[in-house]
């Protein structure tokens, strides 16, 4: 055998992606619609690209006429946008933790909004099936799920695999799931492909290989890539101060990452400088990133994070407690 036929039969490996930008607006609902559709058409005057927007379908479990925003999403659809389970109701119910830490994160730090922070597995699956429900019943679909405030409890990690989730997110990793919405996964990466989604597209090297397999582990949840998120705490004067110059280290910071990803929430559109914030990171970034949604970052790294998943099995090892975001 030549060594050019040699070379030809050995597999070849999954090309790198461009580097990466995901945005997503978080707290989408009734409520908070109109908050929502500024967000989005702020950051469309300065780049024209695909969002993940985190819907969360009985918002503080109020009832709500859900016409305009149904119709809304209806059009981001249209537009190549990608719409995510992000919860049923965003509310924590379960009963007030034991450490000291969980109080903290789940009654200070989120005021009571992680929902899915303390849930058992049994409970946990039924308010995802509520939820998937409630997207069939508009036709949606949802190839991910991100918990409220990030957080998720063993209950909620366990019950995660018996849904047809391709990934997750907590505030520091981008988890690969590898469960069944490859469907709806696979149309969005084919988009991205022939061009969804704006930034520059810059080719796979060696020292961009090496970063990614710096980043990219296995989990007992699957494999996951380390992408804290940048976002704003807008609760507060100190959280308005301080959240952007957090937001613009961290991103300094993951310049050279493979992925990045901004999550915006309703409040921020109300404040000028977190809006504006927000918009000149994504000018900025969008010159060297193809902004793609969370399904098609998903599309991206599969190929890649093939070889090292494992399986999540059925009772997963206790984890540490979840990470606390800047703000919920």
């Amino acid at each position: 055998m030549t060594r050019s036929s040699a070379s030809q039969a050995q597999p070849q490996a999954a090309p790198l992606p461009p580097p990466l930008l995901c945005v997503s607006i978080h707290d989408v609902a009734p409520a908070t619609w109109d908050d929502c559709a500024r967000l989005a058409a702020a950051l469309r005057e300065v780049a024209d690209i695909p969002l993940s927007w985190l819907v969360v379908p009985r918002y503080h479990d109020r009832p709500a006429d859900d016409a305009a925003m149904r119709a809304g999403l209806d059009a981001a659809l249209a537009r190549g946008d990608e719409l995510v389970l992000h919860g049923l109701t965003h509310l924590d119910t379960e009963a007030r933790a034991a450490s000291l830490r969980q109080r903290f994160l789940r009654g200070v730090y989120t005021q009571r909004e992680g929902e899915f922070a303390a849930l058992s597995a049994a409970e946990a699956r039924r308010r995802l099936a509520l939820g998937l429900d409630w997207f069939r019943e508009r036709g949606w679909t949802a190839s991910g799920f991100v918990p409220p405030a990030w957080l998720m409890g063993e209950g909620a990690w366990e019950a995660l695999g018996d849904f047809p989730f391709a990934y997750t997110t907590t505030f520091m990793h981008f988890h690969l799931l590898g469960g069944k919405g490859d469907a709806a996964m696979a149309a969005s990466a084919a988009a991205a492909g022939s061009g969804d989604g704006a930034g520059g597209h810059i080719g796979a090297g060696a020292s961009a290989d090496n970063r990614l397999a710096a980043r990219r582990s296995a989990t007992p949840f699957g494999p996951a890539l380390f992408a804290p998120s940048l976002v704003y705490a807008a609760r507060n004067r100190s959280g308005r101060f301080l959240s952007p110059l957090a937001a613009g280290l961290a991103a300094r910071w993951q310049a050279g990452a493979p992925l990045v990803r901004l999550s915006l929430h309703p409040p921020d559109v109300r404040h000028p400088r977190l809006l504006a914030h927000a918009r000149r990171l994504v000018e900025q970034m969008v010159r060297t990133r193809h902004a793609v949604t969370k399904a098609s970052c998903a599309a991206h790294y599969k190929p890649i994070y093939q070889p090292i998943y494992q399986p999540r099995p059925q009772n997963p090892p206790r984890q540490p407690g979840p990470q606390p975001p800047y703000g919920p």
